[in-house]
């Protein structure tokens, strides 16, 4: 099965290796990388796979912020792609066990069936997961102060990986003038488990932190690579775009040095964003370390580090599973220190991260997460506090007025899902540029949440709408973005994108197609009642922890 949040695309690929190629030094380790041909483009490029950017999280390091890797002896052969991080899947509970919930008894219940205590260690995932994968155009040496695309993987930050995502289509897609990065991170328990206990023996949103040591990593090295540091643009889908939001806020809009200069945003994920002491913070907590048998430790931070990796895979997995149907148990906290405050509440500010912005969302983003089993019950409120259990009564039933008369129950709890987490937090982002930002509407049917990946990554494969003049046009308009800070210069003629104005608030670019099958890429008017129903769930922003 796929999990529908950040697919990982598997497809074959027409990148095929053909000889070694150059030597890169990082001064704790040398990797050479490998040349591959492009069929599609009939050039081609060179290749790092598996470089590692921090030490191996094990051991003393598991739960504790990124470090730098030990010394490497010798040339390392960079052509495989590297181990992901460990796994888990969505949640399927039938309502969320996090409603009612007070500081002073922070407990979630829920039995754990045998098919949910999986052991999902393998050769394929494991902790020590902290590699990147780095796509230069031509042989190494043959371009310079390159812009740099680093990508970060979706998946409701509990699965994903470098796999699949093949830099050496946005190399294509861009002409052969970036330099593409596409790093892995610590995921669920392992890189976003949260509470008192860990501020104080360990690190917060430790997942995050490895990102943002990849991107200093590409800081110092990524000039080796024919990159310019200070031409970086940051791209996610779906957690991976939420991972973007998390750097645009991050030390309270101010990293110094920057970090990126523009950021891209597919399918923006923005769960509740939680205080890391918050009773359902808390509650995470205590049933992850009851579930890996280090509640009755003296110290429960040391006992989770001293820890047999598969008990706590076990317990990563099953405490995953006890969420409401649909959604992601662990994701960012706000931690006091590098996520100062709730998304919302910072952006507010006027301080951010970034200079441009371009941000796509699907049509259909909530389609995906929803139990359509439920369609003959559901009760639009009831949903509402499923989905945001901090939400009062009457805030849930001003939710669901707000999707009255936009079809069934299910329907309506479909918008309340694309909306409320992926689209409306979207339009706030956007908000807070200010004029500086792109804004685009992926609509191809049935435009789902993830189908348009495969445009910007088709790894070889060509898409379900098959034509030659949009798979150039869509794809193409992220990189004229990276390259240039602006989706209309374009270095392809043959791009039929009409010009592209910068978001004033209710303007976008439709990329779709006509009945008759032809590309339908046009200017459109954003959707006045969507904009007023995002206008309500950005009023209770503090309800909903956004």
């Amino acid at each position: 099965m796929i999990t529908p949040l950040g697919l990982v695309l598997c497809f074959g690929s027409l990148l095929l290796p053909t000889h070694a190629a150059g030597v890169v030094d990082l001064g704790y380790a040398k990797y050479r990388g490998t040349t591959v041909h492009d069929a599609i483009s009939n050039t081609n490029n060179t290749q790092f796979l598996g470089i590692r950017y921090a030490a191996s999280p094990t051991g003393n390091l598991r739960f504790s912020a990124p470090q730098p890797p030990a010394f490497i002896p010798g040339i390392t052969v960079a052509d495989t792609d590297p181990p992901s991080c460990l796994q888990a899947g969505f949640g399927l509970a039938p309502v969320t066990p996090f409603r009612g919930l007070n500081a002073s008894d922070p407990h979630i219940g829920g039995a754990i069936s045998s098919r949910q205590l999986i052991d999902r260690q393998s050769a394929a995932a494991t902790e020590d997961c902290l590699f990147l994968n780095v796509f230069v155009p031509g042989n190494l040496g043959d371009k310079k102060n390159l812009p740099v695309v680093f990508w970060i993987h979706g998946g409701g930050y509990i699965l994903g990986s470098a796999t699949g995502f093949n830099g050496g289509d946005l190399i294509r897609e861009a002409g052969g003038n970036v330099v593409a990065v596409v790093i892995q991170y610590r995921l669920g328990a392992f890189g976003f488990l949260a509470g008192q206990k860990v501020k104080e023996g360990g690190a917060l949103n430790a997942g995050i932190l490895d990102q943002q040591f990849a991107l200093q990593w590409v800081r110092k090295n990524i000039r080796k690579f024919g990159g310019d540091p200070n031409k970086v643009t940051i791209w996610g889908e779906s957690a991976g775009a939420g991972s973007v939001l998390q750097h645009v806020i991050a030390n309270g809009g101010r990293t110094s040095p920057p970090l990126f200069r523009a950021a891209i945003t597919s399918s923006l994920y923005v769960p509740p964003q939680y205080k890391f002491n918050d009773p359902i913070s808390e509650a995470i907590f205590n049933k992850f370390a009851s579930l890996s048998g280090c509640s009755n430790a003296a110290n429960t931070i040391a006992c989770l580090k001293r820890a047999d990796v598969n008990t706590l895979q076990n317990a990563n997995e099953a405490v995953n599973r006890l969420g409401f149907f649909g959604t992601f148990v662990f994701s960012p906290v706000v931690d006091g220190t590098f996520i100062r405050d709730r998304p919302s509440a910072v952006l507010a500010t006027g301080k951010f991260n970034g200079k441009m912005l371009l941000a796509v969302t699907n049509t259909f983003e909530g389609a995906n997460f929803v139990d359509q089993s439920t369609a003959p019950t559901v009760q639009v409120a009831e949903y509402a506090q499923n989905l945001f259990p901090e939400m009062t009564p009457a805030q849930a039933q001003a939710a669901a007025q707000q999707y009255a008369g936009t079809g069934t129950n299910i329907a309506q709890a479909i918008g309340i899902m694309g909306e409320g987490i992926f689209i409306c937090p979207t339009y706030n982002l956007l908000k807070a540029f200010n004029g500086h930002a792109f804004k685009s509407e992926f609509a191809i049917p049935p435009a789902n949440h993830g189908d348009d990946v495969a445009y910007y990554f088709p790894n070889g494969n060509t898409p379900k709408f098959a034509n030659p003049a949009f798979n150039k046009a869509f794809p193409q308009s992220f990189l004229n973005f990276a390259m240039a800070l602006n989706t209309n210069a374009k270095f392809d003629p043959a791009n039929i994108t009409p010009f592209w104005p910068e978001f004033d608030g209710s303007n976008e670019m439709l990329f779709n197609k006509t009945v008759a099958g032809a590309p339908d890429i046009r200017v459109i008017e954003t959707d006045d009642a969507l904009l007023s129903r995002c206008n309500f769930w950005e009023s209770v922003s503090a309800a909903t922890a956004q």
